[in-house]
């Protein structure tokens, strides 16, 4: 059987990332939520495709509706507020972990 690899991830909910691959290379969004057995990351906003969906009852309306599909983490970058996209470090206080930018060592 295969073994489903799960990597730590420094991207928390919230987070405001930009695409670094892909279709929507260079745009920013937040993410909505993590799927860490997959190792992908729903950004609001980008990444957008078409989904036939079903009605399911009378209030509800089917049809065709755009939805946000995830997209590889590894494809992300997170946003810093002084310089741009960055990767993540981590410093720790004691017993206390903070995330960094790796470029000006401002908390994020």
């Amino acid at each position: 059987m295969a073994e489903v690899v799960r990597h730590k991830f420094k991207l928390k909910k919230e987070d405001t990332v930009q695409v670094m691959k892909g279709k929507d290379k260079g745009k920013r969004g937040r993410i909505l939520s993590i799927l860490r057995d997959k190792d992908r990351v729903v950004v609001e906003g980008l990444n957008i495709v078409k989904k036939a969906r079903k009605r399911r009852n009378q209030q509800d309306r089917g049809g065709i509706i755009e939805i946000e599909a995830a997209i590889h983490s590894s494809n992300v970058q997170i946003v810093c507020k002084k310089c741009g996209p960055t990767r993540i470090g981590i410093k720790v206080d004691g017993d206390k972990k903070t995330r960094i930018c790796r470029k000006c060592g401002e908390a994020l």
